[in-house]
Parts: structure tokens; C-alpha cells; sequence
């Protein structure tokens, strides 16, 4: 299966994304199935679904949906009910006429007017923040859908070592028999026979790791995909797995690669934003210094000179309430130090992010450099070694090559294709790297 390319914007779609994600989390989840076949687009979907990092990013956008509502809260009125009654000595009654029962209701409205810009600066903030939690449900998604991928490609990487130790045995074997058949017909010794004897025992222990590196792949890309269901039906069915590692060719340009890191890593983006909820934080400190001003107003029905609801006293009241701490101790001081350190951490871990992603850029360019080179590399030593094992099975049949010759050009054509599966793969896997810490979505993400 060849990758092909797209070109989309992984900030255009993310909404999208988000939507249909949210969307398919609260339906029901229905019990899931081993499928017959699974490709890597399958798999990709899968994970955007039932990865348990991303489910758990998604729940934390919620979390931050709840913050913003409850900070947002503040900047509207606020009205309540109250009510009192009691039973008492007359003796101590408060009243006139004395009375043994007492009861109030209280229906109150209040409107914050002015609090020195501390409540439109926490709610700037936890919008920001729910902002910063949105870029980290980006990251955590291609992070998660780089394992996935990788994990896919393990998969298809331990599939084609079997084949190649099949193979192998295979040819292995049929020089077995036609040792065999010469040495009863007494052209060759027994030392003939002997060597392709150990040859076909020692090719069977590749093929026993090939078999078991293939299931133990299998298990990590379950892992990976978050797929939960422990049946006897899911744990005795493997499906067939669809791709090839293909060797297709990429260009990336370090520069380039670099712009779009710093543009689109979400990560980055994320810790700008908590930079900028940081600085809000600041203001939010500040206002306390200021005075906080509230409108009210309600009405109170309380009880009369008599035990008769008709008798009962009851009005309207409406003004105005303030309260401003001129003196609290330094603690306002306190309370705008921390707020500045805060804010001066978050740019320390922003420039340092950014360098971080500049090393890994730089690092997966790197990485693609050679596992390009590597590939370019084994695919000529296969074409190679497949032309050395024609020319010694010609040579052997003909009488002028020895049963060595064959076997020791069968080795090399083995570990080439070993060696090209091998780059293969590495080369798949770095592209996919590479683009990762270039910020780019998966390329089966939903454009």
C-alpha cells in the first residue's frame, strides 16, 4: 500500500474534528468486532474514537467548558430565596406584641457593577485556557496517531520478515532434497547432505521470531488503537492485515520543515495560549486593590404583630453595595508576585518548547535523511543478491559450483531483503515522524 499525499490545513479541519469526534462519543458504544481485513486508514479511524489519550484530552475540554461557565457566572445577576422560622420562649422574644414564633422570606437580585476588571480578566482567562485545552486535544491526537501508525507498521514489517524466513526455508529445503537425491545417487558425500541439514534447522529459528515478534506487534497496535473487547472470538481472530511497505520517495526541506513547526505544532500553540491566560492572571491580582461595586435590590415578607400571614410585613428594596480592602496585609502584593512569576514561567517553558521542537525537527530530518539513503541503498543490494543466487543455482546444476556457493548466496539474498524490509519501514516511520514534528495532522484525518 503506497502512502499518498494530501495537502490540507489540520487548523481548518480540527473543528470538524472535534465535532464529529464529540458527536460519535456520545452515542452508544457498541460492542466492537475483529474485522475480516484492517488497513491503516481503518486503523486511524479506529483510534480517533476509542485511544484512551485522546478520550481523556476530550474529557478534559469538557472539564475547561465547565471552568468557563462557572468563572462567566460572576458577570451575571445573581438571585436567590431565603427563609427563616423559629419557635421561642415569649420571654425572649424580640416583637411586639411578644410572640413564641418568628419567620422571614428574603427574595434577592444582585448585579456585579465594578471589580477593578478582575472578573472580565478570569473569564478572558479560562477562555484561553479551554483554547489551550482544545490545542492539546490536537496534540495529543497526533501524537497518538503517529504510535498508531507506527505500531501499523510494526505489524506489516513482522508479516514481511515472515515471509522472507518462509521463503527462505523454502529454498533451504529444496536444496535439502537435491542434496539428498545426489548423495543417494552417489554423486555427492555425506558432508553434503550434513550442511543442508543445519542449513534448514538454522533457518527455522528466524521464522519462530518472525511469528512471535508478529503476534507480540498485534498486541501493541490493540493497545495503540484502544480496541477494549476481551472475547474468546477476539482473542483467536487476527484479521488481514492490508499494505506493503513501499519505499515512495519524499522531499522535505529542513527550513521549511522548520516554518511550519513553529507555525503549526499545536503543543507550541498551547503554551502560548497559557502564557497569555498567565498574564490575565496578573490583572485578575491587581483587582484586588480596587474597590468592588453591586447593585441589589429584592423584596422581604416577615412576620406582623400577629401569627396571620395577613398581617405580615412586606416591601421592596433596591441600592447599592461596596467593599474595598485599603489595607490587606501585602497580600494583594503577594497574590500579583506570584501572578508575575507565573506568567514569567510560562515564557521560560515557551522558549524552551520551541527549542525543544527545533532539536526534534531537526532530529527527524535527519532521521529521513538516512532512512532515505538506507532504502535507496538496500533496494539495489536486493536486485543484487537475487542475480548472485540465480548465477550460483546455474552454476551448481552445471557442475562448476559447489553447494556452498548456493547456500552462502541464499544467506546474503536473505539478510538483503531483511536488510530492505527493515529500511523500508524505517523510512515510513520517519516520514511519519517527521511530519508529526512538523505539526501536520495524520493524512487519513478527516480534511
Amino acid at each position: 500500500m503506497k502512502l499518498a499525499r494530501y495537502h490540507f490545513s489540520p487548523v481548518a479541519s480540527f473543528a470538524a474534528l472535534t465535532l464529529t469526534c464529540a458527536v460519535a462519543q456520545a452515542q452508544p458504544a457498541a460492542p466492537a468486532m475483529v474485522p475480516d481485513t484492517l488497513d491503516l486508514k481503518t486503523a486511524i479511524s479506529f483510534a480517533l474514537e476509542n485511544n484512551f489519550a485522546i478520550r481523556q484530552a476530550r474529557e478534559r475540554i469538557r472539564q475547561q467548558d465547565g471552568v468557563v461557565i462557572e468563572v462567566s457566572a460572576r458577570t451575571l445577576p445573581n438571585v436567590g430565596v431565603d427563609a427563616a422560622y423559629q419557635r421561642n420562649d415569649r420571654d425572649i422574644s424580640n416583637g411586639f406584641p411578644a410572640s413564641d414564633q418568628a419567620w422571614q422570606i428574603n427574595l434577592t437580585a444582585s448585579q456585579l457593577l465594578y471589580s477593578g476588571g478582575g472578573v472580565q480578566s478570569a473569564v478572558r482567562g479560562s477562555k484561553l485556557v479551554r483554547e489551550a485545552a482544545l490545542l492539546d486535544l490536537q496534540a495529543v491526537i497526533n501524537d497518538a496517531l503517529l504510535l498508531v501508525r507506527t505500531s501499523f507498521y510494526t505489524v506489516l514489517l513482522a508479516a514481511e520478515q515472515i515471509k522472507v524466513q518462509e521463503s527462505n526455508l523454502e529454498l533451504l529445503q529444496q536444496q535439502l532434497k537435491t542434496a539428498t537425491d545426489r548423495f543417494d545417487a552417489g554423486t555427492v558425500s555425506s558432508f553434503e547432505k550434513l550442511r543442508a541439514e543445519v542449513a534448514v534447522a538454522n533457518a527455522k529459528v528466524p521464522l519462530i521470531t518472525a511469528r512471535n515478534d508478529y503476534r507480540i506487534a498485534i498486541e501493541t497496535l490493540r493497545q495503540a488503537l484502544g480496541f477494549t473487547t476481551a472475547t474468546p472470538e477476539t482473542l483467536r481472530k487476527v484479521p488481514t492485515f492490508i499494505g506493503t511497505l513501499d519505499f515512495t520517495p519524499q522531499n522535505f526541506d529542513l527550513q521549511a520543515a522548520f516554518d511550519a513547526a513553529r507555525a503549526k505544532r499545536p503543543d507550541l500553540e498551547r503554551i502560548a495560549k497559557l502564557a497569555e491566560a498567565r498574564a490575565e492572571g496578573i490583572v485578575t491580582a491587581r483587582s484586588a486593590r480596587r474597590p468592588t461595586v453591586a447593585a441589589f435590590g429584592g423584596y422581604t415578607l416577615r412576620k406582623g404583630t400577629t401569627d396571620n400571614l395577613g398581617d405580615s410585613n412586606h416591601g421592596w428594596l433596591v441600592g447599592v453595595q461596596s467593599q474595598w480592602d485599603i489595607f490587606d496585609g501585602k497580600a494583594t502584593a503577594g497574590r500579583v508576585a506570584q501572578a508575575r512569576s507565573l506568567h514569567e514561567q510560562s515564557k521560560l517553558t515557551l522558549s524552551e518548547a520551541q527549542l525543544a521542537i527545533d532539536v526534534e525537527v531537526r532530529r527527524a530530518h535527519s532521521q529521513w535523511q538516512q532512512a532515505t539513503e538506507l532504502a535507496e541503498a538496500a533496494q539495489r543490494v536486493v536486485e543484487q543478491a537475487t542475480e548472485a543466487v540465480r548465477l550460483a543455482n546455474a552454476r551448481y546444476n552445471a557442475g562448476t559450483g559447489t553447494q556452498l556457493d548456493v547456500l552462502s548466496a541464499q544467506t546474503e539474498l536473505t539478510t538483503a531483503r531483511t536488510n530492505q524490509i527493515q529500511a523500508n519501514y524505517g523510512y515510513n516511520v520517519a516520514v511519519a515522524a517527521l511530519r508529526k514534528a512538523m505539526g501536520q495532522a495524520d493524512e487519513f484525518v478527516t480534511k
